[in-house]
């Protein structure tokens, strides 16, 4: 049985702008300019992947990261 919680890494580029979010254990990436944009992003990538065949997730998860620099 499939997982019920699907889970997105989302990191913010810095330097460019916009978001990328990436499954955990899937090959499903996609990213957006914006959060709301991602999100849309996101649950059309979802629905892409799992066809009509698979058991689709109860949950989609969104995981922010954030890396911080620090100059020396």
């Amino acid at each position: 049985m499939p997982d019920r919680e699907l889970i997105f890494e989302v990191s913010e580029d810095e330097l460019e702008g916009g978001y990328t979010a990436r499954a955990l254990g899937y090959s499903i990436f996609t990213e957006a300019d914006t959060i709301d944009e991602l999100r849309d992003n996101v649950r059309e990538a979802t629905d892409a992947f799992f066809d009509e065949t698979m058991e689709t997730p109860k949950v989609i998860r969104l995981h922010f990261v954030r890396d911080e620099l620090l100059a020396r």
